[in-house]
């Protein structure tokens, strides 16, 4: 039996060709396409699309009849569009990627996954994000898809070169994913939490580009052009105060509840305030792992955050 393989862009393949010096050559077998098909969705991040959730879990509420399923639903159309995000993102990012020490090992990068067959796997991630709005028949969900797919291919392809606009993109990501959840369930927006939400996306997109240029220094700048307009000092500050502003305005959002659940949201914010230290102490180190690990997989702040879900979700049981 013969195997296909492929090679980087430029090369010829064909029975005749032979391999230029220096050139990618992967058997194409089906368990290990589907291994790097999936690792190039980047699984880590998946847990990002449980902000579909973040409205009803604030409001206390799943809101309309089925709203469990409504938000499951939500959260598969954002996983499949960031999936078809990230494979066109390490298409067009493929030859920096090979020069980063970590993101050299992508699979698109590495060549376990064909550039062509990333393409193909990004249109039918698109359809399976919109139809799922479309499914459901809920206008809004499928715009905030259509906004997210937009933005983040704008992205990709020309804003991420575009310093400041760039980090605001990647906070709105995350804030996407909160709106589509609320349209998907019909739960109404507190202001104060949608501050909140934002904030928090941007401290974190902040925090992003902090760590990224105190760990790799010139090569960051080389990696992303937009970097050289960053300076550590600044995004550090920056940092530190978009993450106060959050905790005023998650104050702001607790002291505007309900009388009953008024003071458990309150004591919350201490917990909060315990885990924004945390994640101050741990982006100051020079790290090259994602931020977001950095959040969901540090044993102190997963404590931290443990103890602010307890009292918020008491707050929300007496409301």
């Amino acid at each position: 039996m013969t195997t296909d393989k492929f090679l980087t862009p430029g090369e010829e393949t064909g029975p005749q060709a032979a391999a230029a010096p220096g050139a990618i050559v992967v058997p194409v077998q089906p368990a290990r396409w589907l291994r790097a098909a999936v690792r190039t969705t980047r699984p880590r991040q998946w847990p990002k699309n449980l902000l579909v959730f973040a409205a009803p879990l604030a409001a206390g509420s799943l809101g309309r009849d089925h709203g469990f399923d409504y938000a499951l639903l939500a959260m598969f159309a954002f996983g499949c569009a960031s999936a078809s995000v990230y494979f066109v993102n390490d298409v067009v990012d493929v030859e920096r990627d090979r020069r980063h020490p970590v993101k050299r090992n992508r699979p698109i990068a590495s060549g376990a996954l064909p550039e062509r067959h990333a393409l193909m796997l990004a249109a039918l991630t698109t359809v399976l994000a919109v139809g799922a709005g479309v499914a459901i028949r809920e206008p809004l969900l499928v715009l905030t898809i259509v906004v997210y797919l937009t933005e983040s291919f704008l992205y990709s392809f020309e804003l991420k070169h575009v310093p400041f606009v760039e980090m605001v993109l990647v906070a709105s990501g995350f804030m996407l994913r909160v709106l589509g959840g609320a349209a998907a369930t019909h739960v109404p927006l507190s202001i104060w939490f949608l501050l909140v939400c934002s904030l928090g996306a941007l401290a974190v997109a902040i925090a992003k580009r902090y760590t990224e240029l105190t760990s790799l220094g010139e090569d960051a700048v080389r990696h992303r052009p937009a970097m050289r307009w960053y300076r550590p000092a600044v995004l550090r500050v920056l940092e530190l105060i978009v993450g106060l502003a959050m905790l005023a305005t998650y104050l702001m959002w607790a002291v505007n509840e309900t009388t009953a659940a008024r003071p458990w949201h309150v004591l919350s914010a201490l917990p909060l305030l315990l885990a924004l230290i945390r994640f101050a102490v741990l982006t100051a180190r020079p790290t090259v792992r994602a931020v977001e690990d950095l959040i969901m997989r540090d044993a102190i702040m997963l404590w931290f955050e443990f103890a602010w879900l307890v009292p918020f979700c008491v707050g929300l049981s007496v409301a």
